[in-house]
């Protein structure tokens, strides 16, 4: 079972990298980065909408998605089989008409309920630097060296 962090908090970060680079820093020093965690704090899902979903765009996407599969499956088929041409022009067909149909059905699904293309991403307010009690004065020193 997961369990939450623990230890003495020694930096909080606005973003991951900062606090990334405080734990390599502490690893330069020799630290025994062993006793250290990132946390993030403050946890949002944030979804970025990419941009407005059509028909055409939803088509257009499952032919092109469903030609690279084409192109693979029949390359690999004709590697197989001795020839190229037919069994990737069966694969390029095949992985069209695959592709036309598994992104019209969940499209058409939504109803016009989700017209929009979008990424869900998990981001921290802040990202804090714990560090085992027996050795968190140690960090929090070595850490202020790098402020400066």
């Amino acid at each position: 079972m997961p369990t939450p962090p623990s230890g003495w908090p020694v930096g909080s970060y606005p973003t991951y990298a900062e606090a990334q680079r405080a734990v390599d820093f502490l690893a330069d020093q020799q630290f025994s980065v062993q006793d250290v965690t990132i946390v993030g704090v403050d946890l949002m899902q944030v979804e970025r909408v990419l941009g407005r979903l059509t028909w055409s765009k939803v088509l257009g996407g499952g032919v092109v998605s469903g030609a690279w599969l084409g192109v693979f499956l029949g390359l690999l088929l004709g590697i197989f089989t001795g020839g190229l041409l037919g069994p990737l022009l069966v694969g390029i067909v095949g992985g069209v008409v695959f592709g036309v149909i598994s992104t019209s059905i969940p499209y058409a699904a939504t109803r016009g309920q989700r017209d929009f293309a979008s990424t869900m991403q998990l981001v921290a307010g802040r990202y804090d630097v714990l560090c085992d009690p027996k050795s968190a004065e140690h960090a929090r020193n070595l850490l202020a060296r790098l402020a400066i």
